[in-house]
């Protein structure tokens, strides 16, 4: 798949649309380091920045496409992320996870509304079974990094 490149103009248009959602997270400066700041994406509702992009990718899905419901794949970061971006945009979920992943990430992903499906013991394993299983289901795919909108809301 090829991108356009990302400008700066996406970003601040993927900010607007997250801003009202998302926890804002100052950069801290280092008191150590000279020209080193933090962003501490850990404050986020679900402890990671790929919320930013799920919920960018997933507020831009039409009609259809949120009727139909999303599936994703995820060790535990992004499937919070599009757990809790669909709970609050009214979207069913549906997330495949790897047996190996945390039970607080697969827990969370679940108390976000989200049907956990666990499968195999890696990501790739998990992928698999997602796409699988969305041949007969037809929703929208919510890849983790490898989508323009996930790149523009994660570059927040």
């Amino acid at each position: 798949m090829k991108f356009n490149p990302i400008t700066l103009d996406d970003i601040y248009e993927a900010r607007q649309v997250i801003k009202p959602v998302l926890k804002p997270t100052n950069l801290i400066a280092s008191k150590k380091y000279n020209n080193i700041y933090f962003k501490p994406e850990n404050f986020q509702t679900t402890g990671s920045f790929k919320s930013r992009g799920a919920y960018y990718k997933i507020s831009k899905l039409s009609n259809e496409e949120k009727q139909k419901g999303v599936i994703a794949c995820s060790a535990g970061n992004h499937a919070q992320g599009v757990a809790l971006a669909c709970k609050e945009l009214g979207i069913d979920s549906k997330i495949y996870m790897p047996t190996t992943a945390p039970d607080s990430k697969v827990n969370n992903t679940k108390s976000y509304g989200a049907t956990v499906v666990l499968e195999g013991l890696c990501y790739d394993d998990a992928y698999r079974a997602a796409t699988m299983s969305n041949i007969e289901e037809k929703r929208t795919f919510i890849h983790p990094f490898n989508d323009h909108d996930i790149i523009k809301g994660q570059g927040t």
